[in-house]
């Protein structure tokens, strides 16, 4: 299932490239790797071998999920297109030299990482012990919670970008004052979910790999780091206050 789901999704991955260079905006990969998501887990979820109800389950909740996010990105990409998301124009100065391989490469890394990440999905869908174990509500209720929050995040931040008003200034309000990427934070929160979730069925404990790639990612690679450098190139010096005084990940009490 694994490998065959694999195949399916560089062909995917591929395809979305030739679009993105026809629209020279490759924004659109973050809307294919959200909704890859959702065909990968609805693919275990129809396929695998396991109780039927855990496999609605957990294709519900990473399909939900899916939908949500990837139509999010969709609306913002969208509404801003031909400009570019700051990430990828960056990454246009720092690959000038060999661009269109390196972007290429990276499209089929996120068609992989799709596979690695679902791994949660396909361990609950191949169990066929019947009945919901406790570990599985924990995770759907942590779900609940966490794309609730992340919702809120999205929603407060989209209400602040929409007022001209705001224009060139740092959303500090509701979740954004207690962090500085509360968004990042729920989305982890997510696969924390599906790892718990995934820790009810047989070998669920190598699903651990999804919320740490994930957390990996947000911290170091392309999440935090990335995003707060295109925030410090527009924002300048009333970012580096936020900065000081609000919790880059963790919610917490904003310092003086």
């Amino acid at each position: 299932m694994a490998l065959g789901a694999a195949a399916a999704l560089m062909a995917a991955f591929a395809l979305v490239y030739v679009l993105a260079r026809r629209l020279d905006n490759y924004g659109v990969v973050d809307i294919a790797w959200s909704y890859a998501f959702g065909a990968a887990a609805l693919s275990y979820a129809l396929l695998g071998p396991g109780w039927p109800v855990r496999r609605a389950v957990i294709g519900a909740l990473a399909t939900a999920w899916s939908l949500r996010l990837g139509t999010h990105l969709l609306v913002r990409v969208s509404r801003h297109h031909p400009d570019e998301d700051g990430r990828y124009r960056q990454l246009r100065r720092d690959w000038a030299a060999h661009f269109n391989a390196r972007m290429a490469g990276f499209f089929q890394m996120q068609a992989l990482s799709v596979v690695a990440l679902s791994v949660p999905f396909l361990v609950a869908c191949r169990n066929p012990d019947p009945g919901l174990h406790p570990l599985e509500l924990a995770g759907t209720a942590l779900w609940l919670i966490a794309i609730t929050g992340e919702s809120l995040a999205d929603a407060q931040l989209a209400t602040f970008k929409r007022d001209p008003a705001n224009r060139g200034k740092v959303c500090a309000a509701g979740l954004w004052r207690v962090s500085r990427h509360p968004n990042y934070f729920c989305e982890w929160l997510i696969w924390v979910a599906y790892f718990v979730f995934a820790c009810a069925s047989p070998w669920g404990w190598v699903s651990i790999v999804s919320p740490a790639c994930i957390l990996w990612l947000l911290l170091g690679v392309t999440g935090i780091p990335m995003t707060e450098e295109q925030s410090l190139r527009s924002k300048g010096e009333a970012y580096r206050r936020y900065q000081m005084a609000t919790s880059a990940f963790v919610p917490w009490f904003p310092r003086r």
